[in-house]
């Protein structure tokens, strides 16, 4: 399992090494003890999830506040997803910077999201499943929800033709208007 840091302080791609056999292949997926050596990610999952979108939809992007704060784990079980974090910590030195990574089930590949940090995908196959393994439960009211086309971001969804995107999304604030709302966590509280 290779463990890197992304351009996000705190957010991590993994990569599972993989051991194939004549029946197919087996690979660990997550495992909090080499978070914790490789990264020093203390990481007690509270809630999985699971997430089943057709080919073009968008999600996110989405956190939540601080506290609870929810850090994920972030693995597309079927189909392909171009996934996109984005750091919403105030006083971060990428706040408002973005990292895109391409999840599929095949490679296994995952990432881990810190508290603070937004998470959003675009689905590139019909039937794609995302499983967000969380370190909180759900808790009304502590979500951060930002505009995944906020023309300031400029997140390269790439997406052909018009996303599918649900109103809540698409009535989102843009970052500079979760900002001014006091909406958005500090560096240091995350």
């Amino acid at each position: 399992m290779r463990i890197e840091e992304t351009s996000i302080p705190g957010t991590f791609l993994i990569e599972p090494d993989h051991i194939p056999d004549d029946r197919g292949a087996f690979y660990e997926s997550m495992r909090s003890d080499e978070l914790e050596r490789s990264a020093g990610i203390l990481f007690q999952p509270r809630q999985i999830n699971y997430s089943v979108s057709r080919r073009h939809t968008l999600r996110g992007i989405h956190s939540v506040s601080i506290p609870p704060g929810q850090a994920k784990f972030i693995t597309c079980v079927r189909g392909v997803l171009r996934d996109i974090v984005v750091d919403l910590r105030i006083g971060s030195p990428t706040f408002g910077r973005h990292q895109v990574n391409e999840l599929d089930a095949a490679s296994g590949r995952s990432v881990y999201v810190p508290a603070g940090v937004g998470h959003g995908f675009l689905a590139l196959t019909d039937d794609a499943c995302i499983c967000y393994v969380v370190s909180s439960t759900y808790v009304p009211g502590t979500q951060i929800d930002i505009n995944p086309l906020d023309p300031d971001l400029d997140l390269p969804w790439e997406c052909a033709g018009t996303p599918l995107i649900s109103d809540k999304d698409a009535k989102a604030p843009t970052l500079a208007e979760a900002l001014a709302a006091g909406l958005l966590p500090d560096f240091a509280a995350a």
